[in-house]
């Protein structure tokens, strides 16, 4: 393909400088305008460069075309997924042969019970290009499904509701709501959450069904630009909870299920660098808290007087153990974290209707790099829990664990053809950074392989907010693992996986350490002879395409190929620009860019503004529309500006490549044969690079 590639003229957009002062720090910007998404030239410039990234991956199209059939061969197209129990039905989604979208159904748990469908997405998504259902809940008294639906990409739901008894649609719509979405215990309100300026969702409401939207009642607004407010419900169905949360502290409002046109009352007022969550059972609250616990550790306290000074220590904070989620049942507490890098549940036998440890065990798994995480657990009065469970190899399984007798059992496991784990390997191995920190990676490849060096690897990696990158099951990487790749993921700092401290040591001032750490990461597989540079390509999203786009920057010769995808690219003008949505909110990750420290510091690391003339990897750079998140003008400012130095110092013409999807979001194609076709055409890049 390259000297293809070199006979084709990229686009070169046009320079309007715009003068940038902070700090007395003076940038000259000269793709600023691409900002501009209703201008002609920017949408025109768009078009350009995917006309430019088509004709010249169109050398690939065979390979796009045979990867996407292997792809659709793996999976089973008529499908369903593992039947989950709620309230007198099981619940659970179905797909069919050629069709796009899911099918979300029920049926009463008897065996002759026959089959409800409540949503048929691909009849929702006619005639569009993106369809994206978000929450979805059913009614207590299990008449009612209120559900959200995301038309355009851009994160702005509408809320339905459909009465389930006769199919009907009511004719109420609420727009411009987020993903929150709950019922009170009558089954005759349901709470959400809307959008305020810069897409923060600040409010929560209360809609009574079958009344006019306007009439809605506002229960909660959150005026701090750095906080978000969520609505849910505790495990027993007893309290509605209202939480407002920044990324280093939080705030819960909780109030009678039974009682929703009460106002709420506060569990605990909101402290400096304080997180906590909520459940409850019985007549207490089980409270997760990092208050003298950086790995978080869980107290108690009275329904009727739930402040920090009725707060009673059950699980103490242990360095070895991140709670990260707390679940209550009627006679057990589930703690969900990590311990030595990897996922962990523990399970606690509790004392009937008081707070008191009977015993606890932790769920054993068998593989040295795995993920494993809760599903819908809506039975409260039950000692099954369901979990899915999957590492780099063996598909993701849904299970349900008994937690008196500790056995488990297969409800459901991802069927792919013409594929058998027993081929492939997958390790656990460790990276020394440059400070001498001991960095995790999960590593699969086909057995047999040589450690000469010879072989094509993909390091993936993310690092932020606290997010750990999970080594799961994804069926169509057999296509890579099939061609001698060997995949990777780095558990990189920014994320948890290594305890809080992991994430604390790589944000904010700290947050090199993720870049470097990755760097070490891809030192490491050339080091063990699992690949070497010229034969390594890296790969992240969203944040972990900055991610990308830094640790490009900092070592261009490390790597030959990179996908950064929906990339926050443009650190410096996006901090700078509160208008922007949830720029606010990420003051307490990256910084804010009035305190000159930290505005000097993410300058540091921007990719936009550190870009040189350097002979580059090869970049695929991505991009949607409509995302809310990431705007689709970092990865063009990105393209245009490296293009841009290439010729003003007459640097290496290395391949930058920006594909822009017109009709989509921060997540990408909605629909499931779009969404494979998309992997089809990053992945037939990888190919080509190595």
């Amino acid at each position: 393909m390259a000297h293809n590639a070199r006979s084709l003229l990229p686009p070169q957009a046009q320079r309007r400088p715009v003068q940038i002062t902070k700090h007395d720090d003076v940038r000259v910007d000269d793709f600023f305008w691409l900002r501009e998404r209703d201008n002609p030239d920017v949408l025109h410039y768009l078009a350009a460069e995917n006309d430019y990234t088509a004709a010249v991956m169109a050398p690939t199209q065979t390979l796009q075309e045979t990867l996407y059939q292997e792809m659709v061969a793996r999976i089973r197209e008529t499908d369903a997924s593992a039947p989950l129990p709620e309230g007198d039905y099981w619940y659970y989604e179905r797909t069919e042969a050629g069709k796009n979208y899911p099918i979300l159904c029920r049926r009463k748990r008897e065996d002759t019970a026959e089959e409800e469908i409540l949503l048929d997405l691909n009849e929702l998504a006619l005639g569009r290009a993106f369809c994206d259902l978000g929450e979805w809940r059913v009614s207590p008294d299990q008449n009612l499904l209120a559900y959200c639906l995301d038309l355009d990409g851009n994160e702005a739901f509408v809320v339905h509701v459909k009465r389930l008894d006769t199919g009907a649609v009511l004719p109420e719509r609420i727009g411009n709501a987020y993903y929150g979405l709950e019922w009170d215990a009558t089954s005759q309100y349901v709470f959400y959450t809307t959008l305020g300026e810069a897409h923060r969702p600040d409010s929560v409401w209360r809609h009574c069904v079958g009344d006019d939207p306007a009439a809605d009642v506002r229960v909660f607004y959150e005026p701090d630009i750095r906080y978000e407010a969520e609505v849910g419900k505790t495990s027993d169905g007893a309290s509605l909870l209202v939480t407002l949360s920044s990324n280093t502290q939080s705030e819960i409002w909780h109030v009678p299920a039974a009682l929703s046109p009460v106002d709420p009352q506060p569990l605990a007022v909101r402290g400096t660098q304080h997180e906590y969550s909520v459940d409850r059972r019985g007549g207490w609250f089980y409270i997760r808290t990092n208050l003298h616990a950086p790995n978080f550790r869980v107290v108690v306290a009275p329904v009727t007087a739930p402040g920090i000074d009725h707060w009673q220590e059950l699980v103490a904070h242990d360095p070895e153990f991140l709670i990260e989620n707390l679940v209550t049942f009627a006679q057990h507490v589930v703690l969900c974290g990590r311990s030595g890098g990897l996922p962990a549940i523990r399970v606690l036998h509790m004392a009937e209707g008081e707070p008191l440890i009977l015993d606890q065990h932790d769920v054993t798994f068998p593989e040295p790099a795995y993920t494993c995480s809760l599903v819908r657990n809506a039975l409260y009065d039950t000692c099954l829990l369901y979990f899915a469970y999957s590492s780099p190899v063996t598909p993701n399984t849904v299970y349900a664990y008994d937690m008196q007798q500790r056995t488990l059992a297969a409800i459901k496991r991802e069927e792919v053809n013409d594929y058998d784990p027993s081929r492939y390997t997958v390790e656990r191995v460790w990276a020394t950074a440059a400070d001498g920190t001991r960095v995790p990676m999960s590593l699969a490849y086909r057995k047999g392989i040589a450690r000469d060096g010879s072989n094509p690897a993909l390091l993936y990696g993310y690092g932020a907010y606290g997010a750990s990158t999970e080594p799961r099951f994804v069926s169509q990487r057999v296509s890579l693992l099939e061609r001698g790749f060997v995949v990777a993921m780095a558990h990189i700092r920014g994320g948890s996986e290594m305890g809080r401290m992991w994430y604390e040591t790589g944000k904010m001032l700290h947050k090199r350490n993720t870049f470097t750490d990755f760097i070490a990461c891809a030192e490491a597989l050339i080091a063990a002879g699992y690949t070497n540079p010229a034969r390594l390509v890296i790969c992240g999203r969203s944040a972990g395409g900055l991610l990308m786009g830094a640790v490009t920057n900092m070592r261009p010769d490390l790597f030959a190929g990179v996908l950064a995808g929906v990339p926050f690219m443009d650190v410096i003008n996006t901090m700078l620009d509160p208008s922007i949505p949830l720029t606010a909110m990420e003051y307490e990750e990256w910084g804010n860019p009035d305190v000159p420290e930290q505005y000097a510091y993410m300058r540091s690391y921007s990719p936009y503004d550190n870009l040189v003339a350097a002979a580059y990897p090869r970049l695929l750079l991505t991009a949607g529309l409509h995302d809310p998140r990431v705007q689709y003008w970092e990865p063009a400012k990105y393209a245009a500006k490296l293009r841009a130095l290439q010729i003003e110092h007459s640097g290496p013409n290395n391949l930058v490549l920006l594909r822009t999807i017109m009709t989509v979001g921060h997540g990408g194609p909605t629909g499931r044969y779009d969404s494979l076709r998309e992997t089809a055409f990053e992945y037939a890049f990888f190919l080509d690079t190595v």
